[in-house]
């Protein structure tokens, strides 16, 4: 069964995925020989057949004939779909297509369907030139879609699930159902024949066999739909996998804070050193991602051998491989050029052999974090030297594996298959998810020896050793810990009445360090004791920090809220801001899109934006709207577009010529137009500092562009309360807190009281009276007023 799972792991990793997609247990079951042979004559005539498309298509006259001979002989001749379930031109019911304002009228080219049942649709075609990429604007069309966004709505529209769209090159299977996250899954035509896996897998699955000879449970729709169930099991798993990344880098820096008599960490709490070891996990999502998206300077030798974070695991994996990973205890190297990638992205890298431009933006700020490079709070990174902790090179693998290699649990057996994620098709829906786990838990220093139980689906509880002896009647425990394991009782009652293997006992004795107590404490529940990184026996010794489940999330309210809920909300909500005419009832048809001007006033803030879901998807809305601005504009001063667009403005004017315009570009408009939404149009407050940060995260991955700062954002997304709960002594002074001096008495300052803060305190009173809540909002329209007192 594992090499199977391998075989179908290779296939997955060659292949382009965004959203949900069959899993290894999926594939495993459905393919447990592994995919369907390939004649071997099919192969050599297919090579042949893509050379010469590809020839023509690249030539200076390339003939749209032979572009559709081909795309019929994919479908027809190497899918094995027959004329009996194509249906093309005037046999497409008429009704078979989408119309919608935002998208204009888009048709289908083919369709698979029933046999002899044209309206019974199970594949739709969208084909395009070879030279269009399918996720970029449709060239010469108004619309701003890409192909692949419009087959999405397409489906949305026919109700059918499964569409493919193609420009001969690359072919791109969706699937999409309405209040679901769509998916989208891309082969490449020239990869068929470097790498006939990838063939073999574009068949097995979109071949006639599957479509209409298999019963209903097998086919293509049944996979993806029950695949799009366990989905959640496979984020689950990276979250856990990401805990797991920040428990061993908290462990780390504890243990030579501890070398180091405390001294590292003696102004640094729990709360502080769980949101650092979480932003280096930030750091390095969006690293990766924009490693992956070719963003920064991935590619580059220089960059690659002594920078790039998605080269730094292949290397220390190749080093553990060959030697074992105990050799990379030894070396602390790794570390450091994280260190150094993060201040070259934050400060920027000027040398005539790299050349990278400052981002700059709190989350790569080396002075947040200054104890992260051994440094003392208040130093500066430019005119400080840096001690960079010795973190070995070992944790720092783990680190980026819990990221780039998921485990995932292989039918049949408690093995774990290793399967490499690609962040350049992971969604920022999915990053949300991962991260929201992460705001469950919080970093606690253990008063008493901490164990650390293995359970099951979120269920890894940290227990004192304390708390575990307090039980003196062996039911009471097995049911406590029945309770916080979610194990069966049977399961505890076994590990309980059970000596664990050898092996372990000796790694216990080796931990203990020759404290023949402490290892008859820990010794009678080793065999439920999950492992640490180092395959130890879970355990925490007094004075050491460990992360647990806490009540952050709950307390503060931040849930990731999943698309299938931000895109009919934000839809509906900002629809009456961007059209004239919802408002004043007229008919759809007849709604006006406003200017681009108008669309970059608008001001849009979420009061509590969590970890940015309704945000992310405002500047995907407006982002969209922007470009259809454009292109009205465009088209209402010429009927030539692609003349007019290069010397459009962001607000839809002409340009002028002059050196300061920011003219759009044809080729980044997408790009351009969300930067401007999320600069111009976007706010949010959050009272959970992790939250804000995961916003900023999330909406810089979907706003990135090439040489571009990330502070942009660090305007419009703070952390605080949007509710104003203060008390009347907050309130009299303006401050939240107020200074006082040795006695506890507050320090008056004419700032701080005076004639023109009384209206403001009138007004407090008497809502406090009143026993009523009031907002930001209300206490600036009393300060304003109080400014006219004043005055």
């Amino acid at each position: 069964m594992p090499s199977i799972a391998r075989t179908h792991a290779e296939w997955l990793n060659l292949i382009d995925i965004s959203g949900p997609f069959l899993t290894i247990e999926v594939l495993s079951r459905e393919f447990p020989q592994g995919l369907d042979t390939q004649d071997t004559s099919l192969r050599t005539e297919l090579q042949a057949a893509y050379e010469e498309w590809r020839e023509d298509q690249q030539s200076s006259r390339p003939d749209p004939a032979i572009h559709n001979r081909w795309i019929g002989y994919v479908i027809d001749t190497v899918l094995g779909h027959i004329d009996a379930v194509i249906a093309t031109g005037q046999a497409i019911p008429a009704d078979m297509k989408l119309v919608s304002r935002e998208f204009g009228e888009v048709r289908p080219q083919i369709v698979i369907h029933e046999p002899d049942s044209p309206a019974k649709a199970r594949l739709l075609v969208l084909a395009y030139p070879y030279n269009q990429s399918l996720e970029r604007q449709v060239q010469g069309n108004a619309i701003a879609a890409s192909p692949a966004t419009q087959m999405m709505e397409l489906l949305h529209a026919t109700n059918v699930s499964l569409g493919l769209v193609t420009n001969g090159e690359q072919w791109m299977l969706v699937h999409a159902k309405p209040g679901e996250t769509t998916s989208f899954i891309t082969w490449y035509a020239d990869l068929w024949v470097k790498e006939k896996i990838t063939q073999q897998a574009f068949v097995s699955l979109l071949g006639v066999t599957r479509f209409f000879g298999m019963t209903e449970d097998k086919t293509l729709e049944a996979l993806m739909a029950e695949s799009a169930n366990a989905q959640h099991e496979v984020t689950d798993q990276l979250g856990y996998q990401v805990r797991e990344a920040v428990e061993i880098l908290i462990q780390a820096i504890d243990r030579i804070d501890k070398g180091r008599n405390r001294e590292l960490l003696v102004d640094v709490d729990e709360k502080r050193l769980y949101e650092a070891a979480l932003t280096v996990m930030m750091r390095l999502v969006f690293l990766m991602s924009a490693e992956e998206r070719e963003l920064l300077l991935l590619g580059d030798p220089i960059y690659d051998q002594h920078y790039a974070v998605t080269t730094l695991r292949a290397q220390l994996r190749e080093v553990a491989d060959l030697y074992g990973e105990e050799i990379l205890e030894r070396r602390f190297d790794a570390w450091s050029r994280l260190l150094a990638v993060f201040r070259a992205v934050h400060g920027g890298i000027q040398h005539e052999n790299l050349r990278l431009p400052a981002y700059g933006g709190s989350l790569f700020d080396p002075d947040r974090f200054p104890f992260l490079e051994g440094r003392e709070s208040g130093t500066h990174w430019r005119t400080s030297n840096a001690v960079p902790l010795t973190i070995d090179n070992r944790t720092t693998l783990h680190l980026l594996e819990a990221l780039q290699i998921l485990r995932v649990k292989i039918p049949g057996g408690g093995m774990a298959e290793a399967r490499r994620l690609s962040f350049r098709a992971l969604s920022v829906t999915q990053i949300g998810h991962v991260y929201e786990g992460l705001l469950d838990h919080e970093a606690r220093r253990a008063e008493d020896y901490v164990v650390g139980f293995e359970g099951t689906k979120h269920k890894d509880p940290e227990i004192s050793l304390a708390r575990l002896e307090g039980f003196t009647n062996p039911t009471d425990l097995e049911d406590f810990l029945t309770s916080e394991t979610g194990r069966s009782a049977s399961a505890i009652r076994n590990g309980l009445n059970n000596n664990a293997d050898s092996e372990r006992v000796r790694r216990l004795g080796i931990l203990c360090g020759g404290d023949d107590e402490l290892y008859n404490r820990v010794l009678p529940y080793l065999k439920l004791l999950r492992d640490d990184d180092r395959g130890r026996p879970y355990l925490v010794f007094p004075g050491g920090v460990y992360v647990t489940a806490g009540a952050t999330r709950r307390a503060t309210g931040t849930h990731y809220t999943p698309e299938s809920l931000t895109i009919p909300i934000v839809k509906h909500t900002l629809e009456p801001l961007v059209y004239h005419g919802p408002a004043e009832g007229w008919d759809e048809a007849d709604w006006q899109l406003k200017t681009p001007a108008e669309l970059l006033e608008l001001k849009i803030c979420d009061m509590a934006m969590g970890s940015g879901a309704f945000l992310v998807q405002v500047v995907e809305y407006l982002s969209d709207r922007l470009l259809e601005a454009w292109e009205q504009t465009a088209q209402a001063e010429s009927k030539d577009i692609t003349e007019i667009i290069p010397r459009v403005l962001p607000h839809g004017e002409r340009s002028e010529g002059q050196l300061r315009e920011e003219i759009i570009s044809p080729d980044d408009r997408k790009t351009l137009a969300k930067r401007l939404v999320a600069d111009r149009c976007i706010y949010g407050v959050d009272k959970n500092p992790l939250a804000v940060e995961m916003g900023k995260l999330s909406l810089w991955l979907i706003t990135l562009s090439k040489g571009r700062a990330f502070t942009f954002l660090d305007h419009a997304l703070k952390c605080g309360d949007s509710l104003v709960g203060v008390n009347l002594e907050q309130m009299r002074y303006w401050k939240l807190n107020p200074e006082r001096n040795s006695d506890g008495e507050i320090v008056e300052t004419e700032q701080m009281i005076g004639q023109r803060l009384q209206p403001i305190l009138d007004y407090a009173i008497e809502k406090r009276r009143q026993l009523e809540s009031f907002t930001v909002k209300d206490i600036r329209d009393q300060q304003a007023k109080a400014n006219l007192y004043a005055e």
